[in-house]
């Protein structure tokens, strides 16, 4: 699977900290990006993001390109609503083989493996032979597994980047949503790295989990926090 970052906002940090001191100066944003230097930028940026204020790095968008993962992961990704998608369609790409990802719990189990890898020669024949048959690729598609790879261009802000990696980092998101998701991190950390310092599992950046029970056991619950305090 890849995560390439194929467009960003031009100087996505100087922007986000424009934008900050806009709310609270009497000159426009267009005086500011003219006078203000990258490092009072950052500085008041930096400032404004400890208080929680991350409205303002929403004027920063970054887009990639996600290629090789499965439509199972796509399903989930697409919930992200504050964002614009564009997929790869089973209905005019026609397979001349079908690719598709294979779970680790299932790449290391030989049994599961065996069956698994003939569901997929089945789906791919059944295909196939539907085509041959006549059928259009928007119905023989339904033949097609979850699995199925598939490619997909994402746009998001950076607040809704900041929402994306608080869920999808966690290590209870689900493991290929969350192996993309740290792709797609490092990605923008290294254009931005000021804007997602701290963005990531929302346990790293809270100091607990607030997944309460459910919780992976890395950083403790807001309860067992405040019991900690208390004593």
């Amino acid at each position: 699977m890849k995560a390439i970052l194929l467009k960003h906002t031009a100087d996505a940090e100087k922007l986000a900290g424009v934008a900050a001191f806009t709310s609270c100066s009497p000159e426009g944003s267009d005086e500011l990006m003219n006078t203000k230097t990258k490092e009072e930028c950052d500085k008041f940026l930096k400032r404004v993001l400890n208080y929680g204020h991350h409205s303002v790095i929403e004027h920063a968008s970054f887009t990639f390109s996600v290629e090789g993962i499965s439509r199972a992961c796509t399903h989930q990704i697409v919930r992200h609503r504050i964002a614009s998608y564009t997929q790869q369609s089973q209905r005019y790409v026609k397979f001349k083989e079908l690719g598709f990802v294979m779970p680790p719990s299932i790449e290391k189990n030989e049994e599961a493996k065996k069956i698994y890898l003939e569901a997929m020669k089945n789906a791919s024949s059944a295909y196939e032979t539907l085509l041959n048959c006549g059928i259009k690729a928007e119905d023989a598609r339904y033949v097609y597994p979850n699995a199925s790879h598939t490619n997909i261009m994402i746009t998001m802000n950076a607040r809704e980047l900041w929402h994306f990696f608080s869920l999808r980092c966690c290590t209870r998101a689900q493991w290929e949503l969350r192996e993309i998701a740290e792709k797609m991190l490092a990605e923008v950390k290294k254009v931005a790295p000021l804007l997602f310092e701290n963005a990531g599992a929302s346990c790293v950046r809270l100091g607990y989990c607030p997944e309460g029970s459910l919780g992976c056991g890395r950083y403790p619950t807001l309860k067992q926090l405040k019991e900690k305090e208390a004593n």
